[in-house]
C-alpha cells in the first residue's frame, strides 16, 4: 500500500503496518537521558507521521508506554487528531519549514485537560513539545467566566433598576442571563391575583429561538402541578431536573414536542422572591455538556433577587397608577349642559405608572351666564401632580365663578394664589369664555393663554385657525406680576372650539411642531363629524395606543339648535 508522505503537506495518513521504529531515539545517550528528565512531553514523528521517539512526560501525558508508541502512526494512535488543529499546525510547520506553536484539548474521547504544542520540522521528520497546561487554561476560564457573571450582575441592575417600564425590561432580562449563565432561558411573572404569564425568552442559538418562543406561548397551559416551574411557584425552593424527566410529566402535544426539539439536557427553575411571596420564575435551560457550578447558581441567585425587586416595583408602579388615574377621574367632572353647545371631555392615562398626573380639564357656567372652558396641565407626574391639579383646577373655577372676570383676569388671579399658597407648582392653562351678543347664541370666543398648547378653532367647512402663538403666555407660578394677554374672536354656527394637553402632540423621537401639524391635519379631513366621533378618531389617530403622557381634551361645538353631539 501506498504512503502519502507528510511532507507531501497532505492528511495524517492512517497506520501502514510497517515495522520500521526508526531506532529508539536519537544519537548520544546523554541527550536520550537529558531528553527523558525533561519536565515536558517531546517526541519525534517521521515523514509518515509515525513515532520515532518519545520521552518519558510524554509517555505520561499519553497514557502509553514507549513500546506501544513507537512505529505507530499519528492517526493510528489518536484518530481524533485528523482533520483537527493538530493535523493542520503538523502540516503547516513541514509545508512552511517554520515552527509552529498552538492550544488544544487533550485528543482521545476519554482525556480531560489542555496541551500547549510546539511543533519544529527537523531532518528526520518533525519534533513535537508538548506541555499540559490544564490548570493554566482552567483558572483562566474561571476568571473569564468570574467577569462574564460579574458584568452580567452590573447589566441587570442597570436593566432593572432604571428602566420606567419594568416589565419591558424584564422581558429582557433572559437575553441578559444568556450566554453566561444558560442556553436558554424563560422569564416568567405571577401578577397580584396569582396569574402566571411568560414575559420574555432568548436562546444562545438563533436558529432555536423561534422555537423557544412559540413553546413559551403554551407552555404555561401544559405543564403539570408537578413540573419544575409550578414546584418553584408554589414552594418558592430552586428546582433542578433533567429534560427528559420534564418530558415525561408532560401529556403528548405541541409543548412537549417543541421541548423535545429545542434539545435542552436539564433545566434549572429558580423563584424570583419578593417580601412576602414568589412573584415569577427564571427558567434555565443548560444543553448537553454544560453544567452549572456553585459560582453560576449563586449569581443566579442574585439575578432571581433584582428580578424579584423589579416585579414588586411593577406592581407598586401599577397601584400607583390606578390611585392616580382614580383621583384624578375624580376631581375631572363631567361638564355640565350647555344651552346652544354641545361639550365633550376625554382623558387618557399614560403608558407609564410615573406619568400619571397633572393634566386636567373643565368646563362651568359663569353667575351672568357665560360659559367657560379650561385645559390645563401641573408641572410633574404621579399622585402629588395630579393632587396639585385638584386644587389648582378648584380655585380656578371659584375664582371665574365669583368674579365673573374674564380670561385674563381669571389667570392673573389664579396665578397670584398659587404665589401665595402653592409656592413650589408650576402650571400652564388655557381659559377661554364663550360670549353672546344681543341675547343670541354664542358668537364670540375671549380666550387667554398661561404657557399652554395653543386652542384650534374648527370651521364648519374645515378650516383650522390656531389661536395665538405655538406657546402662550408665561406659565402659572413664575411671577404673579406677568401681563396677561386676552383676545377675542368670532364664531359662526358649527365652529368647533378645541383644547387639549401636550400629551397629545408630544412624541419620542419628534417635535411639538410636527406633532401640531399632524394635528391640525387630522382635525381638518375630520370636519363634519359628530363630536363624540371626531375626538375618539382623533385620539386614535395622533395616539397611535397608549400615550407616553397623560391626555386630556376638551372639545366644543357651537350648535344653536342645541343637538347634543351631532
Amino acid at each position: 500500500m501506498d504512503v502519502i508522505r507528510a511532507d507531501a503537506c497532505t492528511r495524517l495518513p492512517a497506520d501502514t503496518g510497517g515495522a520500521w521504529a526508526g531506532g529508539t531515539g536519537p544519537d548520544g545517550v546523554d541527550l536520550v537521558r537529558m531528553l527523558d528528565a525533561m519536565p515536558a512531553g517531546f517526541c519525534l514523528l517521521d515523514p509518515e507521521w509515525r513515532f520515532r521517539y518519545v520521552n518519558g512526560e510524554a509517555e505520561r501525558l499519553m497514557r502509553h508506554r514507549s513500546e506501544e508508541v513507537v512505529g505507530r502512526t499519528v492517526a493510528d494512535m489518536y484518530p481524533e487528531t485528523v482533520g483537527s488543529v493538530f493535523e493542520a499546525a503538523f502540516r503547516t510547520a513541514m509545508c512552511s519549514g517554520e515552527p509552529v506553536s498552538f492550544e488544544a484539548p487533550y485528543p482521545g474521547p476519554t482525556a480531560e485537560g489542555w496541551l500547549e504544542v510546539r511543533a519544529w520540522p527537523e531532518p528526520g521528520g518533525l519534533a513535537v513539545y508538548f506541555l499540559d497546561v490544564t490548570d493554566r487554561v482552567r483558572a483562566e476560564e474561571a476568571a473569564r467566566r468570574a467577569t462574564g457573571r460579574a458584568a452580567l450582575l452590573a447589566s441587570v441592575t442597570a436593566e432593572l433598576s432604571g428602566a420606567l417600564d419594568g416589565e419591558s425590561a424584564l422581558g429582557r432580562l433572559a437575553q441578559l442571563v444568556v450566554p453566561t449563565l444558560a442556553d436558554g432561558c424563560i422569564v416568567t411573572v405571577v401578577d397580584r391575583e396569582g396569574r402566571a404569564r411568560d414575559v420574555g425568552s432568548w436562546h444562545a442559538d438563533p436558529r432555536r429561538r423561534a422555537m423557544l418562543e412559540r413553546y413559551t406561548e403554551i407552555r404555561l397551559d401544559t405543564l403539570p402541578m408537578t413540573s419544575p416551574v409550578a414546584l418553584a411557584l408554589h414552594a418558592g425552593t430552586a428546582v433542578t431536573e433533567s429534560v427528559t424527566s420534564v418530558l415525561d410529566l408532560m401529556p403528548p402535544g405541541p409543548a412537549r414536542g417543541l421541548l423535545q426539539a429545542l434539545g435542552p439536557e436539564s433545566a434549572v427553575v429558580l423563584p424570583l422572591p419578593a417580601e412576602e411571596r414568589t412573584v415569577g420564575v427564571l427558567t434555565l435551560y443548560q444543553d448537553p455538556g454544560r453544567d452549572l457550578g456553585d459560582d453560576d447558581l449563586e449569581t443566579l441567585g442574585q439575578v432571581a433577587v433584582q428580578a424579584g425587586r423589579a416585579i414588586e416595583r411593577v406592581h407598586r408602579q401599577s397601584q400607583q397608577a390606578q390611585l392616580a388615574e382614580a383621583l384624578q377621574r375624580s376631581l375631572l367632572t363631567d361638564p355640565p349642559e350647555i344651552d346652544d353647545a354641545a361639550v365633550v371631555v376625554r382623558y387618557v392615562p399614560a403608558a407609564e405608572a410615573a406619568r400619571v398626573g397633572g393634566d386636567w380639564y373643565d368646563a362651568f357656567l359663569q353667575r351672568d351666564g357665560a360659559a367657560v372652558v379650561v385645559i390645563g396641565d401641573v408641572v410633574g407626574h404621579d399622585t402629588a401632580a395630579a393632587a396639585a391639579m385638584g386644587q389648582l383646577r378648584g380655585l380656578l373655577r371659584g375664582i371665574a365663578h365669583y368674579s365673573g372676570a374674564g380670561p385674563a383676569e381669571v389667570l392673573r388671579g389664579l396665578d397670584e394664589a398659587i404665589w401665595d399658597m402653592h409656592t413650589d407648582t408650576l402650571a400652564t392653562a388655557a381659559v377661554a369664555r364663550l360670549e353672546r351678543a344681543d341675547g343670541n347664541g354664542w358668537t364670540r370666543l375671549r380666550w387667554a393663554n398661561a404657557g399652554h398648547p395653543p386652542p384650534l378653532l374648527l370651521s364648519p367647512d374645515g378650516d383650522v385657525t390656531v389661536l395665538g402663538e405655538p406657546v402662550g403666555d408665561l406659565m402659572l407660578g413664575v411671577d404673579p406680576a406677568a401681563e396677561r394677554v386676552e383676545t377675542v374672536v368670532p364664531l359662526q354656527p358649527g365652529t368647533v372650539v378645541l383644547l387639549y394637553s401636550d400629551g397629545l402632540v408630544e412624541r419620542r423621537g419628534s417635535t411639538i411642531d410636527a406633532g401640531s401639524d399632524r394635528l391640525v391635519e387630522h382635525l381638518r379631513e375630520l370636519a363634519g363629524r359628530p363630536l363624540d366621533d371626531l375626538c375618539d378618531a382623533l385620539l386614535r389617530r395622533m395616539l397611535l395606543g397608549t400615550p407616553e403622557d397623560d391626555v386630556a381634551l376638551l372639545a366644543v361645538r357651537i350648535d344653536p339648535r342645541g343637538a347634543a353631539s351631532s
